[in-house]
């Protein structure tokens, strides 16, 4: 009974710790990126408009500030346990180290839920209306669900595309066709409009080479033979980060299909699914802060050598991203290697406290 009331009290300590962190980090993210944002106002984009928009994406910075928020929360919640010597009472009455870290990954493993939840079934969604609301008040209905473009390989044909509307209609579509290396065909349409099962193309010009000879024909419309739907485009253009990991594992599946790399997509898939070991191996770092070499400093120098070790941890996984994609080592890897470091790193503190 007693062993479950400790329990309790290290989770609610340091569940709240993470929970203030979290507001904070979000309060100053949207305060400050409002004041950036109010630079692009335009039309009925005002600005409201603008921090309705930054509220719609608190899913996704919840989600991106979670690893530095449960590092920095538990550096506190087990930091004013220190400070008090509640911890110290605690093992003098015969409560292992053990056994208090599991009190602490407790309430971590509720913060891993929730985290996982949002990045699968929340955020992906929230971030495509924000968008896509944010562009149709900047350029009225029927504006683009994304700005940005992209290529894309299908068999023989190589695309690419220019951006797509909430309608579903695909914008400055161009197709480059080849036999072997050879190109054979160009196609370009102003417009892909989903009709439901199948694409048409409309305003269409083609331009054929045999040889020496080239061949140009405009179309009113044309059909698309494709397999590719408007979920696919949309993942295509939308940003990869923000996709969930559902979405990234199909869309990594599909473009290993077309004889494609998928190391991007397969990179923030795992950096999702591999959250929970994260999230632990930075726990384990801070605890080791509080009950090793810095458990005799000021809370303020711990918080600081706990964002200085959150900026480092992400700055590397930054860094073996592109790294996996240039020297061919798997994604996962990436992920795994700051992940492992920062758990060996805490162990190795931990296990010289005694």
């Amino acid at each position: 009974m007693i062993t479950d009331r400790l329990d309790r009290y290290i989770a609610r300590n340091v569940l709240g710790a993470i929970l203030v962190v979290q507001v904070v980090l979000l309060g100053l993210d949207l305060v400050i990126t409002y004041i950036n944002d109010l630079g692009d106002v335009e039309g009925d984009y005002g600005a409201l408009q603008v921090l309705l928009y930054l509220l719609m994406r608190l899913p996704w910075r919840f989600y991106q500030y979670a690893p530095v928020g449960v590092l920095i929360g538990a550096l506190i919640g087990l930091g004013s346990m220190a400070s008090s010597n509640e911890l110290t009472v605690m093992r003098a009455a015969g409560r292992s180290l053990v056994r208090i870290l599991w009190g602490v990954m407790k309430p971590i493993i509720l913060v891993i839920l929730v985290v996982l939840t949002i990045a699968e079934f929340v955020s992906p969604r929230t971030e495509q209306f924000a968008s896509a609301w944010r562009l149709e008040q900047m350029q009225g209905e029927g504006a683009l669900l994304t700005e940005r473009g992209g290529w894309q390989r299908e068999g023989d044909d190589v695309y690419r595309f220019g951006a797509i509307r909430a309608d579903d209609t695909v914008l400055d579509l161009t197709r480059y066709r080849f036999e072997g290396r050879t190109l054979t065909e160009a196609l370009s349409a102003r417009q892909a409009v989903w009709q439901g099962d199948h694409w048409q193309l409309r305003q269409v010009a083609v331009t054929r080479f045999d040889g020496g000879r080239t061949e140009a024909r405009h179309h009113d419309t044309l059909p698309w033979e494709t397999a590719m739907t408007p979920a696919q485009l949309d993942r295509l253009l939308r940003d990869v980060e923000t996709q969930a990991p559902s979405e990234l594992w199909n869309y990594a599946r599909y473009l290993r299909e077309q004889g494609q790399q998928a190391t991007q997509p397969l990179l923030y898939f795992w950096q999702k699914m591999l959250m929970p070991l994260t999230m632990a191996s930075l726990v384990l770092v801070a605890a080791s802060f509080v009950f090793g070499p810095l458990r005799t400093v000021a809370a303020g120098t711990r918080v600081f050598y706990g964002v200085v070790t959150g900026l480092t941890f992400k700055y590397l996984q930054d860094l073996l991203g592109p790294a996996s994609t240039v020297f061919g080592f798997s994604p996962a890897w990436a992920v795994l290697a700051p992940t492992l470091l920062c758990a060996g790193l805490g162990l190795y503190l931990l296990r010289r406290t005694g």
